[in-house]
């Protein structure tokens, strides 16, 4: 059965509206601590072939071009954009940003490890590095209670000053962690995301090694968000939108005629 105008503006329709709603996403987390933007990723639907190009037009002769109606588009994918985003200095020693290549490695409920670039970390009551809502640092780093200053470096290396003493003391070893398609991680929410089949296995490796980026001390990563193009894109989709509505009222009204003719 032949696809009508009306069925693929629909098609035009559901796509417009799903990318507003990752635009509206992006622009929401704009303020969100490492915060990568998604990107709509359309394709089009099947073709009806009512010709195929090549195919015999007299006994000697053959079409050059054929005729082919397309029966409109669809989402397939929202894609991740890796892009890093900037830094801002906020002077606490338990904010750390990943200049570079690399996610830290977080302690989920279910005993499973989830990723992530958002470094603004805090300690629990065990003095233990933990996330804003608790979720520890893998592997598990503990600053000493009467830790006076805390160092970290650009390796990773987690050092103290205790009450006391001149000297610091290393306590801890902070790894990243990097994956061979890092946009075939799936966010689960909490600025966390999770391996899958599509990201590959994770490649443990230490800060400023085999390709991995460095710690910085005090800051933290922005969103890669930039406002103006999305607002651009917003703009795009909804002329985009308001096209493909005005083709629904249009098939309508043409379908309206052909039924008043021939009634």
């Amino acid at each position: 059965m032949p696809t009508t105008p009306l069925q693929v503006a629909r098609t035009g329709l559901d796509a417009q509206n799903t990318r507003m709603r990752i635009i509206a996403n992006n622009l929401a987390n704009v303020n969100t601590t490492a915060f990568k933007r998604d990107r709509a990723a359309f394709e089009t639907l099947a073709y009806q072939a009512e010709r195929q190009p090549g195919a015999q037009s007299t006994n000697s002769y053959y079409y050059a071009t054929g005729l082919t109606l397309g029966s409109g588009v669809q989402t397939i994918a929202t894609e991740r954009q890796e892009t890093q985003g900037s830094f801002v200095n906020t002077g606490n020693s338990l904010d750390l940003a990943v200049s570079g290549v690399g996610y830290f490695q977080i302690q989920l409920p279910d005993g499973t490890i989830g990723y992530t670039r958002a470094g603004n970390f805090q300690l629990s009551q065990d003095g233990q590095i933990v996330t804003d809502d608790g979720k520890p640092l893998i592997p598990n780093i503990n600053i000493p209670q009467n830790a006076e200053q805390i160092t970290i470096g650009e390796d990773g290396t987690v050092s103290v000053q205790l009450q006391g003493q001149t000297q610091s003391n290393q306590v801890g070893q902070i790894q990243t962690v990097r994956f061979i398609n890092p946009a075939g991680l799936q966010a689960t929410g909490q600025n966390l995301y999770i391996e899958t089949q599509s990201s590959g296995q994770p490649q443990i490796g230490l800060p400023q090694q085999d390709g991995m980026g460095y710690i910085l001390q005090g800051e933290l990563e922005q969103s890669n968000v930039n406002i103006v193009q999305e607002l651009v894109d917003m703009i795009e989709t909804q002329r985009a939108y308001e096209v493909n509505s005005k083709m629904v009222k249009a098939s309508d009204e043409m379908l309206q005629y052909i039924n008043q003719q021939i009634s």
